[in-house]
């Protein structure tokens, strides 16, 4: 058995996920493990202070070695010495603190009590994410600074915090998309145990906590897999990255054990309520079964067989069968996608902007808006001029809304910009608050990025912290990209661009928590929209089906989108997305649930940037 939970007394729980690999204390020590399929030798360096003991490790067969020792216990401090020549952390390492080239240190996970015992987390429909960075969340930054505001969060209406990747990473600060030791919690955020506790805290006030991991490649600074594991990766495949992991060559069936029990060791030993796991789209895998399908296995077989637990998709190539189930009635193997379909012509219809990944959805972006919203992908075997004039997507109408997940922001969509300038400073407070009341009353599931309840003007510029060459290519590498840019053809305008290893560029995303009635305002504005959707749409959206949604854009650029609901009512939004108004059109039946913008129901008129949601809970006749 993988998985061991110990009670310890009412409503408290001690947790451990067991790994073949990495150090797993004992009762009377540690068992050290290491796949190096290209090292002749291993040994095993304990350190304490400036003594170090060396142990030679045993080959096990496979490319395996181990060995048990009475001499390690918790807080033990290790390396292995691989062929005499090099020392390296614990790839499996629980956690670095002297960072990535430092020594592992020994924990035992069963040290730490839990009192979430009765814990099982949100069914899917209840879900609203609020997306945060751990560092620059908070003046303190770290752990500690989250769980200081979770009484806040709750207050709001989210039900899961969604952390950006906190494996460790290389240097002092970074988005955490370069992780080098994926089952190590960075050490500037804090120790394991601090981040149980904001997992044990945030689940007492009603909060699931997701986890976004890294599963396509490994940061460029502190990875030695490269030294004694290359069968981690395939030379013959190229990522944006570098070389892809090897997910189906030789070797590859470790390399996929050591990912699938990452999965399980965030879900099991820290109890998080789910994974979003990032651009699955640079996954390169030709066997059967898909790596992402046997992850999903592992984790409905596991962890998911006994509470409610979520599996999330970044995937640009929008693959519907991955959120489809195989069977009827039962929800797909992930739960959602991040819909970037529906992001970019929310977008553009708020900025006008056409550049880059938005060309795609410039000539009718309430069109695109309109189809995001009834079927799910904008993009179902389209052809996308951005992408070369290849078709991208898969068929998604048949999917329920909830299958996709919806944000105005997030770190891609901010970071991505050359300078990380947020909505507020793009687009004005009327198209804001339009585009976010269609957001979060919309029966897909929405997503908050950290600050954005109350108009922060922070930006979120890409940031790192790697050194030496390195890190000088990374700022000439930021500053090329955006070069294709009309913006940016001027080499002084790219000189501009916040230089991402500089600390002053982490420091300007920090949020500065300021209070202003203006702040307070839109604070409360977004509260009661997430009041209305808890109290209307969330009892009416579990086990919703699909091809629920349809859509109709106007001649005069209204659009208009309903849903047939769960309990055989109907949801109707009307909206005019744009700055002039326009006429209305033919209104649906149903009540009033919010209206923002000056829109009044059976009006002839829709004023500019306005929206109007209404529910007939009766109906059961068309649902246009």
């Amino acid at each position: 058995m993988n998985y061991v939970a110990t009670g310890m007394g009412p409503g408290s729980i001690r947790r451990r996920h067991r790994m073949p690999f990495g150090a797993e204390t004992l009762p009377g020590g540690v068992r050290f493990r290491l796949w190096a399929p290209a090292a002749q030798q291993v040994a095993l360096c304990l350190e304490a202070g400036r003594v170090s003991r060396v142990l030679p490790m045993e080959a096990v067969g496979d490319g395996w070695f181990a060995l048990e020792t009475g001499l390690a216990g918790p807080g033990t401090c290790y390396r292995f010495r691989v062929d005499g020549a090099i020392q390296v952390p614990d790839p499996a390492s629980r956690y670095q603190p002297g960072d990535v080239d430092g020594p592992s240190e020994v924990i035992d996970p069963l040290e730490f009590e839990w009192t979430d015992g009765a814990w099982t987390g949100h069914p899917w429909a209840q879900t609203v994410i609020y997306e945060l960075h751990v560092g620059a969340f908070s003046r303190q930054g770290g752990f500690a600074g989250v769980q200081r505001r979770l009484d806040r969060l709750a207050r709001l209406g989210v039900t899961a915090i969604e952390l950006m990747p906190v494996a460790d990473f290389s240097g002092a600060r970074n988005w955490g998309y370069d992780g080098v030791l994926p089952f190590a919690p960075d050490s500037g955020y804090g120790r394991p145990e601090e981040l149980k506790a904001l997992i044990d805290v945030a689940h007492a006030r009603g909060l699931m906590v997701f986890l976004d991991v890294v599963y396509n490649h490994f940061g460029p600074e502190g990875n030695y897999l490269w030294h004694y594991a290359p069968a981690f990766f395939d030379a013959r495949r190229q990522t944006p990255w570098g070389a892809a992991i090897n997910f189906d060559g030789e070797g590859s069936a470790v390399v996929r054990q050591f990912f699938i029990e990452n999965a399980l060791y965030w879900l099991e030993e820290f109890h998080v309520d789910g994974l979003r796991i990032d651009a699955v789209h640079t996954i390169a895998d030709d066997s059967k079964p898909h790596f992402l399908e046997e992850l999903a296995s592992a984790v409905s077989a596991g962890p998911g067989a006994g509470r409610n637990v979520h599996l999330m998709l970044e995937n640009d190539r929008n693959e519907a069968h991955y959120l489809a189930s195989p069977e009827p009635g039962r929800r797909g193997r992930y739960a959602a996608q991040w819909n970037d379909d529906l992001h970019h012509a929310l977008h553009v219809l708020l900025t006008g902007e056409r550049d880059g990944y938005y060309e795609d959805y410039a000539d009718a972006p309430l069109w695109h808006l309109g189809r995001s919203l009834a079927e799910g992908f904008s993009y179902q075997g389209e052809v996308s001029r951005h992408r070369g004039g290849v078709p991208r997507g898969e068929l998604s109408a048949g999917l329920p809304p909830t299958a996709f997940i919806g944000a105005l922001q997030n770190h891609d969509q901010i970071g991505n910009r050359a300078f990380g300038e947020r909505i507020m400073q793009l687009a004005s407070e009327d198209a804001v608050r339009a585009a976010t009341a269609v957001l979060l009353l919309a029966p897909s599931i929405p997503l908050l990025f950290m600050g954005e309840e109350w108009g922060a003007s922070e930006p979120f510029p890409f940031f790192c912290d790697f050194s030496g060459e390195l890190a000088a290519a990374v700022t000439r590498g930021r500053r090329a990209e955006f070069g294709r840019f009309p913006a940016f053809r001027d080499a002084a305008r790219r000189a501009l661009i916040p230089d991402p290893n500089a600390r002053r560029t982490f420091e300007s995303a920090r949020l500065r928590w300021r209070v202003s009635s203006a702040a307070r305002r839109r604070w409360l504005w977004h509260r009661e929209l997430l009041a209305v959707r808890h109290r209307e749409i969330m009892p009416r959206i579990a086990d919703l089906s699909g091809g629920c949604g349809q859509f109709i854009v106007s001649a005069e650029k209204a659009l208009t989108v309903s849903w047939r609901l769960a309990d055989g009512s109907v949801l109707a939004l009307v909206t005019n997305l744009g700055a002039v108004a326009v006429p209305a059109p033919d209104w649906p039946v149903g009540t009033v649930l919010y209206a923002a913008g000056g829109a009044q129901a059976g009006a002839p008129r829709l004023p500019p940037w306005s929206v109007i949601w209404l529910l007939d809970a009766g109906s059961h006749g068309e649902k246009l």
